[in-house]
């Protein structure tokens, strides 16, 4: 029986759905994974271990910083309830405002918390306040060790998150959250989490945030290549719509090769210590996901394939977890295996 339960978390965590062919209700746990739809929690973590990565290297290898690591797991762990969040108002203000429908794509690829009747409107307002309480605690926590500038952090991801949908701004209809999120996935979280980490914000950490937030920009723009039609009829004018389907794919390809060259750049001018450059171990994931930017969605969906009718996201996100996964190894052994460049 637990074996059972652990076979749908699982699943529910790995594809943001529950598994193929499952008749009964999903128990509370099941539910709420999908509901978060923690299955991307993974590139709001890496983020946040970017951030302290790179403060634990400059703390060993520059000296001048101090990390303090229970600050730092904290601050994680409020990136992750907000990025919780941040998922279910997206939810609840598409709902409101008439986006998310039973034959929209949102509705299609996984279930939609209040369409497929698994919460009210008003458990979901409540799960959002409850997600945004313990953040607040957890913000008043690292103001009272590093004062104000935390708020300023914490206020702007909020900005972004509540009005990425919410009016009167939502951001994403007007072809602004693609640049909102990478805001907050590079300069935000990996600036923020270095910031709670040591007390300090060096010029170099806002150029080192750039890289992964550029991947997970890649998988926005794959999710919103993939709604493009069903967004452009609703009048939601993302940056695939403003851009057309091909050009849109063509601009998503080249944000994803170029997080290796701004990479490689960074270690060789001595921003970040060398053992990143095994991010090139990506590049064969790239290959292959670059493939298939290259064409059109196919017209009808593959045998065995979950998540459809999404297509490129998947793929972007495959990309994504993997470079990302690189990067952090490659920091996690500057920080505890150094090396220096030659020239440096």
């Amino acid at each position: 029986m637990f074996a059972d339960r652990l076979r749908v978390w699982k699943t529910a965590y790995n594809t943001a759905n529950l598994p193929a062919g499952m008749t009964t209700p999903p128990d509370a746990i099941s539910k709420w994974i999908v509901i978060t739809r923690a299955a991307v929690f993974s590139m709001t973590a890496t983020s946040g271990l970017i951030g302290g990565l790179l403060a634990v290297g400059a703390e060993r290898l520059l000296g001048g910083f101090s990390v303090d690591y229970g600050l730092l797991a904290l601050a994680v762990v409020g990136l992750v309830v907000a990025h919780a969040a941040n998922n279910m108002i997206n939810d609840y203000f598409d709902l409101e405002g008439g986006v998310d429908t039973d034959d929209y794509v949102r509705a299609q690829y996984a279930p939609h918390p209040i369409l497929a009747g698994w919460v009210t409107k008003r458990q979901l307002g409540a799960a959002i306040l409850v997600a945004n309480a313990i953040d607040l605690a957890i913000l008043l926590v690292l103001m009272s060790q590093r004062g104000p500038l935390v708020a300023a952090f914490a206020l702007a991801g909020l900005f972004v998150s509540v009005f990425y949908v919410a009016p009167p701004i939502r951001l994403k209809h007007i072809g602004l959250g693609e640049p909102g999120v990478f805001v907050v996935w590079g300069p935000l979280m990996v600036g923020g989490t270095f910031f709670v980490a040591t007390g300090q914000l060096p010029g170099w950490v806002w150029i080192a945030s750039l890289p992964y937030a550029i991947l997970v920009t890649t998988v926005l723009f794959g999710k919103h290549i993939d709604k493009i039609e069903a967004d452009r009829k609703k009048g939601v004018r993302t940056m695939p719509v403003l851009l057309g389907e091909r050009n849109a794919r063509f601009v998503a390809q080249v944000l994803m090769i170029a997080f290796y060259p701004i990479v490689l750049g960074a270690a060789v001018v001595g921003w970040i210590g060398p053992w990143v450059a095994l991010v090139v171990l990506g590049i064969p994931r790239l290959v292959q996901v670059l493939r298939v930017f290259a064409k059109p969605k196919p017209e009808v969906e593959p045998f065995s394939y979950v998540g459809w009718p999404l297509w490129f996201v998947g793929q972007a996100f495959v990309h994504t977890r993997r470079a990302g996964a690189l990067l952090i190894l490659g920091l996690l052994l500057n920080a505890f295996l150094p090396v220096r460049l030659p020239w440096l």
